[in-house]
């Protein structure tokens, strides 16, 4: 990359709402976002966010494409590798005992670590989604992983119907409830292997520093505890989130997770999150 070039990506960035924009297409890369989504997690009004988009487009940052009448924007990697690489080219004299390596290295593999793999997942309220994700991983591992759920802005309680379907589907639910991420920080917290985030918002958050560098994934669906209607039209809901998670975690739960390196498991956990539910 050039100077002008960089200048330029720093002018761009150089503004609290395309920086705020950037932000959040780096928190969601590699996935694609709808305008209504962002304009609604950074707060924007939709002819301001319009603008922003066109200036970050003009600078390399961002990318789009077009689903039928949809516009998806997605953080542009390879432009955002190139400039950061570009500021940090010669840092401190490339003496690796001064400076810190720029990317992560890859963790041990899984048989370097004794117990079950941690897992945490986190969604807004932790009354629904994320509470069924923490039972299925916890049962369809049989002892592998220990799993863990919490909320950004927790309910502190359970979504009745929750509870109800994981009864009705044999999953023990005793002690379970709603917990704040607070809880899953500080010093006496668990220390995660895999952190996934199972609804949009809280996606779309700024992530805590989590101790370990854990993969992280967003396996995003709708809200079952957002539907209104009829019992049953609630009940269709819940069961949809419910198979849906069910696939993914199967298809979690049967990868060599003690063979694979980093990369391997985040390309894997990316994947895992884009799955339909099987019928």
């Amino acid at each position: 990359m050039d100077s002008p070039t960089a200048i330029k990506i720093l002018s761009t960035l150089g503004h609290e709402g395309r920086l705020s924009i950037f932000r959040l297409l780096a928190r969601r890369a590699p996935d694609a976002l709808r305008p209504s989504e962002m304009a609604l997690a950074c707060r924007l009004k939709h002819s301001t966010l319009s603008a922003h988009l066109a200036t970050l487009s003009q600078a390399g940052l961002i990318q789009s494409r077009r689903e039928g009448t949809a516009m998806y924007y997605s953080l542009a990697t390879g432009q955002t590798r190139d400039f950061t690489s570009y500021l940090l080219e010669e840092c401190c004299r490339n003496r690796p005992d001064l400076c810190l390596p720029t990317a992560p290295t890859a963790p041990a593999p899984r048989e370097a670590k004794p117990g079950p793999a941690t897992i945490l997942f986190i969604c807004t309220g932790n009354s629904a989604r994320s509470i069924l994700a923490e039972v299925l991983m916890r049962d369809i591992g049989k002892g592998r992983f220990k799993t863990y759920s919490a909320g950004s802005y927790a309910t502190g309680k359970v979504n009745p119907n929750t509870l109800d379907l994981l009864d009705r589907s044999d999953h023990d639910i005793d002690g379970l409830h709603s917990k704040s991420l607070e809880e899953m920080q500080g010093p006496d917290a668990p220390v995660f292997d895999f952190v996934f985030t199972v609804c949009d918002h809280a996606a779309n958050e700024e992530c805590p520093a989590w101790p370990g560098q854990p993969v992280s994934a967003h396996w995003g669906m709708p809200d079952p505890a957002a539907v209104t209607g009829t019992d049953a039209e609630v009940a269709l809901a819940f069961a949809e989130a419910y198979r849906t998670l069910h696939t993914r975690i199967e298809a979690f739960a049967a990868l060599p997770l003690a063979t694979l390196d980093r990369m391997s498991l985040q390309a894997e956990a990316d994947r895992i999150g884009a799955l339909p539910p099987t019928s």
